[in-house]
């Protein structure tokens, strides 16, 4: 069985569901181009909590965690099967990593992670274990938590990371638009970029301090920190692919990430 990459994805907001655009091409061209999954590991940033929190339920429900939407968003389902083998062994994973893991047997899908896989595997039968994230313990925890998942990989399992390049829901009532973006939104796109290209753990890790416009990006820490998950799952310095999918309503950039071991692109290579 090949070992898959791993993924970071921009979820967006949960009408991303009934209005794709740019970004729903994007994931179906990704799904497309990687072999199908076993079974799917998702960190997101709607399911926060003190210790890394894995879902086991045998049918996660879908999870309608918003409000103010239209009544048939709210009627969308996303049925797919859970996973509670595959969660132990995540569990398991993380408790030999130190990382005092805890287990969930009902918790189901948000909406960062039944909108993209909506999206990108419409049948619903791919297996999903869902992933809480730390946000007050900061990206080098998520990072040893990805470090940790980097075996399911090997077994056909893909490990997600769900949430968003940038992610400042203050600037909704700040004029933004698809025609006016908000200033800081490419230099800090452009920076991860260039530090993922770059290899430069450390400065990623420090982003809050050495990226322009870091607290503008992110005044909280929650939608950036799957990305360390995804990033760390693909193994030391992975070759990382950065996937435009835009930028929504001028401040919400939808980049995707791609994440090859370097040894992996080497042989395809």
């Amino acid at each position: 069985m090949s070992t898959l990459p791993s993924l970071y994805i921009s979820h967006g907001s949960p009408m991303t569901a009934l209005h794709p655009g740019k970004v729903g091409e994007r994931l179906v061209d990704l799904a497309r181009a990687i072999p199908r999954p076993k079974a799917i590991v998702i960190a997101t940033a709607h399911w926060l909590a003190h210790h890394p929190t894995v879902g086991g339920a045998a049918r996660p429900d879908t999870i309608h965690d918003f409000y103010g939407f239209p009544r048939e968003l709210f009627e969308l389902r996303y049925p797919a099967p859970g996973a509670p083998q595959l969660a132990m062994e995540v569990a398991q994973l993380l408790d030999q990593a130190g990382l005092s893991p805890q287990f969930d047997a009902t918790h189901g899908l948000d909406h960062g992670a039944w909108v993209p896989l909506r999206l990108m595997y419409p049948q619903a039968d791919i297996p999903v274990v869902p992933l809480s994230i730390q946000p007050e313990l900061g990206p080098a925890h998520q990072y040893a938590v990805g470090r940790a998942l980097a075996p399911l990989r090997e077994q056909g399992v893909l490990v997600i990371g769900s949430g968003s390049i940038t992610h400042n829901l203050h600037d909704f009532r700040a004029g933004y638009s698809d025609e006016r973006e908000a200033p800081y939104v490419r230099p800090f796109i452009q920076w991860i970029e260039q530090k993922m290209h770059d290899g430069d753990v450390a400065a990623l890790l420090d982003y809050r301090r050495q990226a322009p416009f870091a607290e503008r990006a992110h005044p909280t820490d929650e939608h950036l920190l799957p990305l360390y998950v995804a990033w760390s799952a693909a193994g030391a310095h992975p070759a990382a692919q950065r996937i435009d999918a835009g930028i929504d309503l001028g401040f919400l950039a939808m980049d995707a990430y791609r994440f090859d071991t370097q040894a992996a692109t080497a042989t395809a290579q």
